[in-house]
């Protein structure tokens, strides 16, 4: 056994004097009393206690010092040491830093988003070499292939595209450096991970990709961006990125290389940020491949032993507590009632737990509501409804789980609120979820693509169009619909109060991106539905005789000039109201309310009497439009740069 911290044992010196200032201390202290009285009546006028406890407390102290003082001086033991040894894949990663990778069609930029799925790569490959080609123009190795992922992730954190001396964006460049160091493995197997929005490759890809799939390299393309784009940023241009003519140069996702890289060597394609486990689809695609046993850093085993002298220490100067006081018996039960107090307690907060790991929701809901009502308030209170929710979350009742967390919120600790914050937004995602098709969101193989998206949305909105509108109030397709809207535009503002808690928690960042896209998509399909129906009115409108063009049919309305009865079509006489909903209100293009403009009701915030069902449910997102900066859908031309450095 050594000690790490030797110096604290000059601390002992001071122990014996404070003995002796302690013995010198009582015996003067004594003095005054002697001279004040006589000795046959000190007895009557002095109550003087056994001098034992105080004696005992005394040398109980000084005990509590010198352990107190052993265990500051860490004690240890030497097992050895121990050679770390894992079984593991070669995987190399390459990251576009092209300037169209600072594009902000994705928040807060592709490049950013781009660093997240590499993180997450990290996270779920703890046992795999892994290795970081940086390419643009030319492609470089920035990290070799390590098990030391802590350093390619700080070589992540710090590159950015002005590491790269020429723009551009050589795909077939960095692939060829990838299968080049794959080779150099050795191993049959390898995985190469690239991770570009596609733009623009300059160099040619069949023979790349046939020397990929000789060496045995396996490809899996991330692409970030969207299909709408933006405007490329630069440093020296205030607008934006420009081509030679002065045009804003328009960057878009582009998915053919990527796909191609992906399908050709037998591996996968995905967009990151669609709500996709990225992680676990590489590690899907990645499990067939060689894995190998690796050698990692010696690590010395040490054994502490500082505990057993911190025991003693607390128990000595509990015992010199109770001995120290007149009240020694009240002392030791109240000691005895907060042990056995605490320990319940504790006993019921382990079966919840317990409850929890087991699956047993319902009663792990059940006894953490119990600790919580018991506390009333408090950081445990906070604690206890936080588990209370996460249970009652994974028991699917997520009413009582927006209850819970909406108490764990208020915690004072900001750990516990921003877990809070997120377990709320993941309750109102599924409420509105579940609103929309009746069942739990999936998980894992099973999470619904876009096509299925739009699909129920489309179901739910022919629903809402074919319902008959109550006499008071609204109907209940339109209040489904509604609140789909409502809860996921809170859970993105408690998405962004976790982050704002917790800024390193990734899954309340990629909850809040998958809600995002859900939330915009909705937002466009009711744009689409209200273009339909506009268009289908025009129609109707044009295949409509219309009132005073050519004479009428005898007995026909409209027969004569000025007649001031009501047309079938639902016209009147100038300036009278028309009975029917569908012509004279906002959808009507030949004829306004009095002059309002035709979106004035939804610029207010304040529903219209002639709205339809859609036009309340756009309504509604246009009342949340501050969760998204910037258009959904902006109106931009593209402008092709021939000589593209970016």
């Amino acid at each position: 056994m050594n000690l790490e911290y030797p110096v604290w044992l000059l601390v002992w010196i001071a122990v014996p004097i404070l003995a002796v200032c302690a013995v010198m201390a009582g015996r003067f202290s004594k003095q005054p009393w002697q001279a004040f009285s006589a000795e046959r009546l000190r007895g009557k006028l002095i109550k003087q206690d056994h001098p034992l406890p105080r004696w005992m407390a005394l040398g109980m102290i000084l005990a509590a010092i010198l352990a107190l003082v052993f265990a500051m001086a860490r004690p240890q033991g030497d097992a050895g040491t121990k050679t770390e040894k894992t079984t593991g894949r070669n995987i190399m990663i390459a990251l576009d830093l092209s300037r169209s990778m600072r594009v902000q069609d994705v928040k807060p930029d592709r490049l950013a988003q781009a660093k997240i799925v590499i993180y997450e790569l990290l996270e779920s490959m703890k046992s795999d070499r892994v290795g970081l080609i940086a390419f643009a123009g030319t492609p470089f190795l920035s990290a070799p292939l390590t098990i030391d992922h802590p350093a390619v992730r700080e070589t992540v954190e710090q590159i950015d595209e002005q590491w790269m001396p020429t723009g551009g964006s050589d795909i077939a460049a960095a692939v060829r450096l990838a299968t080049q160091v794959l080779k150099e493995t050795g191993q049959k197997n390898n995985a190469l991970v690239i991770i570009s929005d596609g733009e623009e490759n300059e160099g040619e890809l069949d023979a790349i990709i046939a020397d990929a799939e000789s060496s045995g390299v396996t490809i899996v393309a991330i692409g970030v961006g969207t299909e709408d784009g933006g405007f490329v940023p630069h440093p020296d241009f205030p607008g934006g990125l420009v081509d030679s003519a002065g045009n804003r140069i328009l960057s878009r996702l582009q998915p053919d290389v990527l796909r191609k890289l992906a399908s050709e060597t037998g591996g996968r394609y995905v967009i990151a940020g669609r709500g996709a486990d990225i992680s676990g689809m590489v590690r899907a695609a990645t499990e067939g491949l060689d894995a190998f046993e690796m050698e990692g850093s010696e690590t010395r085993i040490v054994i502490e032993f500082f505990q057993w002298a911190l025991f003693p220490a607390i128990l000595f100067l509990s015992a010199a507590i109770v001995a120290g006081t007149r009240w020694r018996g009240l002392a030791v039960a109240g000691a005895a009632l907060m042990i056995f107090s605490t320990h319940g307690e504790a006993d019921l907060a382990k079966d919840a737990g317990r409850a929890f790991s087991e699956e047993r929701f319902d009663e792990a809901r059940d006894a953490y509501r119990a600790l919580a009502d018991d506390k009333v308030i408090g950081d445990k209170a906070s604690r206890f409804r936080l588990g209370e929710g996460l249970a009652a979350y994974e028991a699917q009742d997520y009413r009582g789980a927006r209850s819970a967390f909406s108490t764990a919120i208020l915690a004072e600790d900001e750990k516990v609120a921003g877990e809070g914050h997120e377990g709320m937004g993941k309750t109102l995602f599924q409420l509105g979820w579940m609103g929309l098709s009746g069942s739990r969101y999936p998980v894992g193989e099973e999470v619904p693509d876009m096509e299925k998206f739009d699909e129920l949305v489309r179901e739910q909105l022919k629903r809402m169009e074919e319902s008959e509108l109550p006499e008071s109030g609204e109907s209940n397709e339109f209040i489904r619909i509604d609140s789909i809207i409502l809860n996921w535009a809170d859970a993105i503002r408690h998405y962004r109060s976790a982050l704002v808690k917790n800024p390193d928690s990734e899954s309340a960042r990629r909850n809040e991106e998958l809600a995002m896209g859900y939330l915009v998509r909705l937002k466009e399909l009711l744009e689409e539905e209200k273009e339909q129906t506009e268009g289908e009115i025009a129609q109707m409108e044009q295949a409509q005789p219309q009132p005073g063009n050519g004479p009428g049919q005898e007995g026909e309305p409209g027969e004569g000039e000025g007649d001031g009865e009501p047309q079938e079509d639902g016209e009147g006489p100038e300036g009278e109201e028309p009975d029917d909903k569908g012509k004279g209100g906002e959808n009507d293009p030949e004829k306004g309310d009095k002059g309002k403009e035709p979106d004035e009701s939804d610029s207010k915030g304040e529903a219209d009497p002639n709205e339809t069902p859609v036009e309340r449910a756009r309504r509604k997102l246009s009342e949340n439009a501050d969760l998204q900066k910037g258009p959904l859908t902006p109106g931009r031309r593209e402008f092709r740069n021939p000589d593209k450095d970016w």
